[in-house]
C-alpha cells in the first residue's frame, strides 16, 4: 500500500557565509516577481526591427565567412 505524499514544501534552506536561516513562503506566491532589467518587448517597432536585422546581418555573415 502506497502513502500519499504531502505537496513539496515551499520552504528553502539559504546559506551565506556560513550562516544558516529558513526561508518560507506560501504556495500562493512561491517566489516574489523581480523587474526585468531589459525586455524586447518594450523596444519600440523601429529599434526591434533594427536589432532584427543587426542580428540577422551577423548571422549571415557568420555564414559567409564558414562557408570560405
Amino acid at each position: 500500500m502506497r502513502v500519499p505524499q504531502s505537496p513539496p514544501s515551499q520552504s528553502h534552506l539559504a546559506t551565506s557565509s556560513g550562516h544558516v536561516h529558513l526561508h518560507v513562503h506560501g504556495a500562493e506566491s512561491p517566489h516574489p516577481p523581480q523587474p526585468a532589467p531589459w525586455s524586447i518587448l518594450r523596444m519600440g517597432l523601429r529599434s526591434r526591427i533594427a536589432a532584427a536585422l543587426a542580428v540577422s546581418a551577423g548571422l549571415w555573415a557568420l555564414v559567409l565567412v564558414a562557408m570560405r
